[in-house]
């Protein structure tokens, strides 16, 4: 697994590259690749990081595992390729975006356009073995997903987390609540979906903070 990784994060994260947890994940995860289809491509693990950069990093917003389908995954939580069927839970997403901030829906399931808006898009685990949900996790991947949370809460200021559902929710005792943003709500899945998160206004909140505090808005 090479580590093309934008050099901010790269720079960030150093010192958990070289960590015994981190070189065993490494060596997994190589072995995985070499031995049948894992998802996403090997060359799209660090998508989210390299499509949001360190310096431009404004909101964060937690997946968990990637999609486990042909063509879906590409590095982004809740994001799709171009041409693929839009997953349910994002289905949802865009639902509460046009209810919430009156933009309509786009097209498809890509979401590299929030990335480049400064928009982190991490999924808890990087990988996953096709067709096998869950089949990478606890594996090194959450405890290195979970120091880049609290390595960006610590170096940045002002950044909004949106944790959708209990597993994102844990995470926000990684974050300093003074320092930052932290919206919590039901996770968007059509099993949790009107327990909480249609409603829930993540989005117009988090521009409403970020232009309290003179940072881009997120055109969602």
């Amino acid at each position: 697994m090479e580590l093309n990784i934008e050099s901010g994060w790269k720079e960030l994260l150093k010192e958990e590259f070289e960590k015994p947890y981190f070189v065993d994940l490494r060596q997994f995860v190589d072995d995985e690749y070499n031995n049948g289809i894992v998802f996403p491509p090997e060359n799209q693990i660090f998508n989210a990081f390299n499509l949001c950069p360190l310096s431009e990093t404004s909101v964060v917003i937690l997946g968990q595992d990637p999609y486990h389908d042909v063509n879906q995954a590409h590095g982004l939580c809740f994001s799709v390729n171009e041409g693929v069927k839009i997953p349910p839970s994002l289905k949802n997403i865009y639902k509460e975006i046009q209810s919430d901030c009156g933009s309509m829906p786009p097209p498809n399931g890509n979401l590299e356009r929030w990335a480049r808006q400064g928009v982190l898009l991490l999924n808890a685990t990087l990988t996953v073995k096709a067709h096998q949900a869950a089949s990478h996790q606890n594996k090194g991947w959450e405890k290195f997903t979970d120091s880049v949370i609290k390595h960006l809460a610590r170096e940045k200021k002002n950044i909004v987390f949106l944790l959708w559902g209990a597993h994102a929710g844990k995470k926000s005792a990684l974050i300093d609540s003074n320092n930052h943003l932290i919206l919590t709500s039901a996770h968007p899945s059509p099993l949790s979906s009107y327990r909480g998160f249609f409603g829930n206004k993540h989005f117009s909140q988090t521009n409403a903070y970020l232009r309290s505090k003179e940072i881009r808005e997120v055109e969602w």
